[in-house]
């Protein structure tokens, strides 16, 4: 009798006072599964919009020229985030019809690359300008500070045509009044060690020269807005 009560006393114990090791297991699951609280990131944002020379075509994740931009805005202390909006093969009228997407980002700066592809494509050059005009101006209106970041091509297109799409960014940076990057692969274009094989694209370390190219335009913007920002209070 005895043996009878402390083996039922065991199975009511184990039924009532304890779970199933199944079901403590999915209990832990559940917990782990709840997203941890995310910290609001309240840094202003930097766009670099363009095409295959922005987007990193051809270099390993991360080493893109807006993420080494990132790594300098970060070293300097500079509370601004870099979105990358590259498009490899975009034209500035691919730019152009992805331009509303940019805009909704909210972006208090963006960096202005395109019209690579238009000059290797030949096509004309009044409507290379004409839609970077529109980039810019429609950028501008959304608030935004706009970098325009300057092109050259090979000399096999001849000087003519070469001559006039170097002309179309100095033009439109004069009349528009942007800040400008004369030469975005400036130190970088034509060195082998700093370009892949295919002569277009920079390497990582190409990659992170085009940055220091960018920096030296854009950082004196962002560290104004934030020096602006402070005074305020803000």
């Amino acid at each position: 009798m005895l043996i009878v009560l402390v083996t039922l006393l065991v199975l009511l114990s184990g039924g009532c006072g304890s779970s199933p090791p199944e079901a403590n297991q999915d209990a832990a699951k559940d917990r782990s599964a709840v997203p941890a609280p995310q910290t609001p990131d309240d840094r202003g944002v930097v766009v670099a919009f363009g095409d295959s020379l922005t987007a990193g075509l051809g270099v390993a994740r991360g080493s893109s020229y807006p993420d080494f931009l990132q790594q300098e805005i970060d070293r300097r202390n500079l509370p601004f985030r870099v979105i990358n909006e590259g498009v490899s093969g975009d034209t500035t009228d691919m730019g152009l019809a992805r331009l509303p997407a940019v805009i909704a980002r909210g972006p208090d700066f963006v960096v202005v690359e395109f019209g690579g592809n238009d000059g290797l494509r030949a096509l004309p050059l009044d409507r290379m300008k004409e839609n970077l005009g529109q980039i810019v101006r429609q950028l501008q209106e959304s608030g935004a500070v706009v970098i325009l970041a300057g092109m050259q091509l090979p000399p096999n297109y001849g000087p003519a045509y070469t001559g006039e799409f170097q002309s179309a960014y100095v033009q439109l940076a004069q009349e528009m009044d942007v800040p400008f990057v004369r030469f975005l692969l400036e130190g970088v274009g034509g060195n082998p060690a700093l370009m892949q094989e295919d002569g277009i694209h920079p390497t990582a370390e190409g990659c992170k020269r085009v940055a220091q190219n960018v920096f030296a335009v854009l950082g004196p913007l962002l560290a104004e807005a934030e020096h602006t920002r402070l005074r305020e209070g803000l």
